[in-house]
């Protein structure tokens, strides 16, 4: 493993940049990228940060922090220990870069550039003040497979275009929702026949500490689509964790796609989600004790005769976070 500094300088709101694009030879060619380099011999994380900053700024930094331990593995070729500072201090005049262009660029900006992909991660951390983080990103051909940040596993998710097709991009799960990127999940309707001679719906109640629409009803099963995974896959494997369902790909019958978005917020946070969905419906008879519930998502699951259910969404009796115009195509489907 190589050793190596990140540094990302602040100055009215913004930070210094530089735009990798003088070197022929350079695997951040034409990314932006904080300044730093390799360590030289002897040398701790802050003897480097500062000898860098100096040979490729001019600035001589007189307030630096250590904000965390990158692992950034690429194509199996280039593995480096990354040591991420910030520094909001320094004395003299920015010169020329012989490795790319410097620039102050505003944070709000900072995603619009062409960076590496898991570069977002940390920028939110450093946004939030996080405390010392160690964050594992590995590329293959330059898109991002896995994020590991503080030894857990980072959910990711393919950007999609308008017709639910990937487009190459992998981006994580919270950065999607805060920039609202069209990704793909999977929702199943579990349904039933009643003596009224219509159908009963099966919701989901999420619980109360859930990220996003806490204690509101759902959809009897939905999930995101992990990078990589197609829509039946997804949606075989939610029924299993959620709900304790085992069932076999002809059991589901897929009745369209919907294309849903919702702008709001959680906790003080943004959330903007735009999900591109592949939906199923599933005919399944069985009490609600029978079920066996994902106690870290579903508070409780509780079926419903489907016009009460419509009736109670349209007048705010029944908290919910069901998309209206999917529920209405339902009965069309059934």
């Amino acid at each position: 493993m190589t050793l190596t500094t990140l540094c990302y300088i602040e100055k009215d709101d913004s930070y210094l940049m530089l735009h990798r694009i003088k070197k022929e030879h350079d695997i951040n060619k034409d990314k932006w990228i904080g300044i730093g380099g390799h360590f030289e011999t002897d040398e701790s994380p802050d003897d480097c940060v500062v000898r860098e900053a100096k040979e490729e700024t001019g600035l001589t930094l007189t307030s630096y922090r250590l904000r965390g331990v990158l692992t950034f593995l690429c194509d199996d070729i280039t593995d480096y220990y990354i040591f991420i500072y910030t520094a909001d201090g320094f004395e003299g005049d920015l010169k020329s870069c012989n490795e790319g262009t410097l620039e102050w660029v505003a944070k709000d900006k900072i995603p619009s550039l062409n960076l590496w992909e898991g570069d977002l991660i940390f920028f939110r951390l450093l946004e939030e003040n996080a405390p010392f983080f160690s964050l594992k990103l590995r590329y293959i051909d330059n898109i991002l497979k896995d994020a590991v940040l503080n030894g857990k596993t980072m959910e990711l998710f393919d950007i999609v275009d308008e017709n639910g097709i990937p487009t190459g991009r992998v981006r994580e799960r919270s950065l999607v929702h805060r920039y609202g990127d069209l990704h793909r999940t999977a929702h199943v309707w579990i349904v039933r026949r009643n003596e009224s001679g219509s159908f009963d719906v099966l919701l989901q109640k999420r619980v109360a500490d859930k990220d996003s629409f806490p204690g509101c009803f759902d959809i009897s099963s939905a999930g995101h689509i992990p990078a990589g995974m197609d829509y039946l896959e997804s949606a075989l494997r939610e029924l299993d964790e959620e709900l304790g369902i085992t069932a076999l790909p002809e059991d589901l019958k897929l009745i369209g796609y919907h294309d849903g978005e919702v702008v709001t917020s959680f906790y003080g946070n943004p959330f903007h989600n735009h999900e591109f969905s592949a939906v199923y419906v599933l005919s399944l008879d069985i009490p609600v004790p029978s079920f066996r519930l994902q106690k870290e998502e579903i508070e409780s699951v509780v079926w419903m005769d489907y016009e009460k259910c419509l009736a109670s969404m349209r007048d705010g009796t029944l908290a919910h976070c069901i998309f209206i115009d999917e529920f209405l195509a339902l009965k069309t489907w059934m």
